[in-house]
């Protein structure tokens, strides 16, 4: 692009670094650095690789060299902390691996124009001494992450830290979006903008749909008293950026899959892989897959040892950076990972993605697959593994829609008062604030652009006096009035309790491994270590350990000999299936339908699909599949939605309630991604039930918390609201929680609220999340709806190809003392012998 003559003088020391490197700015990048000279925010959105971390770093660094020419001072001042400027630029990231990785890049073109700048890092892996030094002077430049920042916010020189800031840069925008940590950073930008209304905001990110939507949430919303509007740009980078996306074809195909049949028998293929390959990343959806796929590289490949590592959130601290640092340096072939490396992680010699399983979603195949060739210009190559035949489908539905441009939206979060709650007692502890002032900054926040004055009022009597009945409790009085009118916190443990407490990220109780020598491992999941005994073997970090004992929520173990262990499974790890992939896939399947089986993978499933064709019928894109047989284990309903797991839970659920209100039924249930089973010993009035309420929408809320027990759900939601919103503290000065008291104290709390403050909208909230996060209300709804506009009711001689999986997810739940291998063959070789 042409700039104007203003502007390319003070780019000019960019341009120069640049060519120095051997680069010519792409016309995206000085887009950018042109509308940051001018004073605009906005959001950046291009391919993985192509340069969008320059594009926001390089303005600020123009735009500083231009109002400070004498480079003599810049000299005298190099290196010397506090004759350094002080804070001007922010840069929040999702991840503390890639902080480290930003500050790399982001140090490299400071250094070469020589600018006396100090740039640091302050996260959850931040030394101590570190963190001391940043509490009295802010680098130039901070790489942070979301709780981070609101630590910050929360010391009582916040305003003083933040004095000089000109650029706030929120990586990855799109990963933090869609969950309350988009929240807490939105909130965090509101009030760095009440201080310094002419704030710069540019957001980077490389795979979302909803764009518009992405840009307003991060620069906010309309100012209550001026009504002003910000104004934003919305960049987007044209550097092409080719993308191969290839499948591992099974040699055979079973006619009867189930998830899991492949496994690792495709482990040949991935050698080959990384064989011809100088660096080959190879993500797997769960921890335990992870855990799985390294011993079995290990196994089959000893010399491997050293050349190969893994790489998962579990994992200690020290272990992960050991993996990062020297696969950024070259020295690893593979490295066997899950979404702990999905992010902008900069590995410039990885050249080849590997993806174990369905990615579940487009555009998180696209983020994997720009792991490979990150760099401006080089191909991304994504090579799929199916763990089952069906996942072929999804890779090749994945596959079109990516070319096609369909990517997932990634909705914002709406009026989460646990977060809000946190947050006043941060602006509180930073400093103070008066009500009305708040309440105006506030809702500059896009999450809470709609709060009301009732709700706003409710948070004010919630953290001064913890709500109507807790009101008796000092505990609960975290925010006091002072003489001028300020709302402070006084008290100093709920100041220590609430910094200690900051952040929204709630996962799964863990509790920390570690050798009889004081070595740490990793982290396993709390009800996983309370199921072992003395002797067991289990494997974690790719190593075998022994359990020895576990004392003050610590697991120590001895290393063992052998290769066989238990590999923990770590809840809540299963991805979802997204509505652009399942629109897909029921695309794929519909086009098999009438014939047309394009691509290897579609090719390599005509058997298995020329069967369910022959003895039901293979799915259409404009009804819903239902499958009713009869078998010695009682009366099969399969129904197929194709709306993944979550929904499917919800939608068996329905029907098992409603179908038993017209006859008394027991069922046995089980949904996987593609649909569910109802499995009843007596027949059930299925055709009436269909001419009846079976897929009534109108009763769908009343019936869904009816049919799934949503109360318990929603109670064993609100320890997440509590722990947020400061009711229940997870750490505390000297020690930590078990997850067994977090939900005793919630639970306590939430009978409480129920019985004395039943209007209280925290557990409002908890319902809310229970029925849009756990059971994704608005998907299940257009299930149902789909389902009520066309079914297609078949009567299958046994249960089909589509079915089996659904069979053998409820067979592993049943299994006796016969294997469950040998059981699922006993299975495959009878339908076989039927289908023949």
């Amino acid at each position: 692009m042409t700039l104007p003559e203003a502007a390319a003088h003070t780019l000019q020391p960019v341009e120069d670094w640049f060519a120095a490197q051997g680069y010519t700015p792409f016309a995206f990048q000085r887009e950018v650095w042109a509308a940051y000279l001018n004073g605009e925010s906005g959001l950046i959105y291009s391919s993985t690789g192509t340069g969008k971390t320059y594009a926001a770093w390089m303005g600020a660094l123009a735009d500083w060299i231009a109002s400070n020419p004498d480079r003599s001072k810049w000299k005298a001042n190099s290196g010397k902390r506090d004759l350094s400027p002080k804070l001007r630029v922010l840069w929040v990231t999702p991840m503390r691996a890639l902080a480290s990785d930003t500050a790399v890049s982001l140090r490299e073109p400071l250094e070469a124009l020589g600018l006396p700048w100090t740039l640091e890092t302050r996260t959850g892996d931040t030394s101590s001494t570190v963190r001391s030094r940043q509490r009295k002077r802010l680098p130039t430049a901070l790489v942070t992450t979301p709780e981070s920042l609101s630590l910050l916010l929360a010391r009582d020189n916040a305003r003083e830290l933040f004095e000089h800031i000109e650029l706030v840069v929120v990586d990855e925008w799109h990963e933090l979006l869609a969950n309350k940590r988009g929240v807490q950073v939105e909130l965090g930008l509101a009030r760095l903008r009440h201080w310094h209304p002419h704030l710069r905001t540019w957001g980077l990110s490389a795979t979302m749909g909803n764009l518009d939507t992405a840009m307003r949430s991060l620069l906010g919303t309309a100012d209550p008293q001026t009504g002003e509007i910000p104004q934003g740009r919305l960049v987007q980078g044209e550097v092409p950026k080719h993308i191969e996306i290839d499948t591992v074809i099974p040699a055979t195909m079973e006619r009867f899959p189930w998830a899991g049949h492949l496994g690792l028998k495709l482990l040949p293929q991935v050698i080959d892989i990384i064989d011809a390959h100088t660096s080959t990343l190879i993500f797997t959806n769960a921890r335990s897959q992870t855990e799985q796929w390294y011993q079995a590289l290990i196994d089959a490949k000893p010399d491997y040892a050293g050349l190969v590592a893994l790489h998962h959130s579990s994992l200690d601290r020290s272990t992960r950076e050991w993996v990062e640092n020297t696969l950024r340096d070259g020295n690893l072939k593979a490295v066997v990972c899950t979404s702990s490396l999905d992010l902008g992680v900069d590995f410039p010699d990885v050249e080849h993605v590997v993806q174990v399983g369905s990615p579940k979603g487009v555009g998180r195949l696209l983020q994997r697959a720009g792991r490979s060739g990150h760099q401006p210009g080089a191909t991304s190559r994504v090579t799929c593994v199916p763990t089952h035949a069906f996942e072929l489908v999804e890779v090749a539905a994945a596959r079109e829609a990516a070319i096609a441009g369909h990517i997932e939206e990634r909705p914002p979060v709406a009026n989460p008062l646990d977060v809000l709650v946190q947050h006043v007692v941060t602006v509180a502890l930073g400093g103070g604030f008066t009500p009305q002032a708040l309440y105006n900054e506030v809702r500059t926040a896009y999450a809470f652009r709609d709060l009301t004055a009732q709700e706003w009022q409710w948070v004010m009597d919630f953290v001064m006096h913890g709500g109507d009945a807790l009101k008796a409790y000092d505990q609960y009085q975290k925010v006091i009035i002072g003489e001028d009118g300020t709302h402070t916190v006084e008290d100093k443990r709920v100041a220590q309790l609430h910094r200690m407490s900051i952040g929204t990220i709630t996962s799964d109780p863990m509790i920390k491994v570690k050798y009889l020598n004081g070595g740490e491992v990793g982290v396993i999941n709390e009800a996983f270590a309370s199921s072992l005994k003395a002797g067991d073997k289990f494997i974690l970090a790719g190593k075998l350990v022994q359990f020895v004992s576990i004392r003050d929520l610590t697991v120590r173990v001895r290393r063992a000999k052998g290769k066989k262990g238990i590999v923990p499974r770590w809840v809540g790890s299963g991805l979802p299936l997204s509505d652009e992939l399942t629109d897909a896939i029921r695309e794929k399947l519909d086009a098999a339908r009438n014939g047309e089986f394009m691509g290897n993978e579609m090719q390599a499933l005509i058997p298995v699909l020329q069967l369910q064709a022959k003895w039901s019928a293979i799915p259409a894109a404009d009804k819903t599949l239902i499958e009713f047989t009869k078998t010695r284990e009682g009366y099969h309903t399969f129904v197929f939605p194709f709306a993944g797991r979550a929904v499917h839970e919800g939608l068996s659920a329905l029907f098992a309630y409603r179908l038993s209100r017209m006859a008394p039924l027991t069922f046995t249930i089980v949904s996987n991604d593609y649909g569910f089973e109802l499995l009843s010993p007596d027949e059930p009035p299925l055709e009436d039930a269909l001419n009846g309420d079976l897929l009534n929408v109108e009763t769908l809320s009343d019936d869904i918390l009816e049919s799934m027990n949503a109360s318990e759900m929603a109670r064993r939601q609100f320890r997440e609201v509590a722990r947020v919103s400061g009711l229940v503290a997870e750490r505390f000065p000297g020690g930590s929680k078990s997850a067994k008291q977090l939900q005793v104290s919630s639970g306590l709390l939430y009978d409480v609220l129920s019985n004395y403050d039943a209007d209280n909208l925290l557990l409002a909230q908890a319902k809310r999340e229970v029925l849009e996060r756990q059971l994704e209300q608005s998907r299940l709804y257009r299930a149902l709806q789909a389902a009520a506009n066309g079914i297609e009711l078949c009567r299958p001689p046994r249960p089909t190809p589509l079915a089996f999986p659904l069979m053998v997810s409820r067979l592993r739940a049943t299994i006796s003392s016969e294997t469950i291998e040998d059981r699922i063959q006993k299975m495959v070789a009878q339908f076989e012998k039927a289908a023949n």
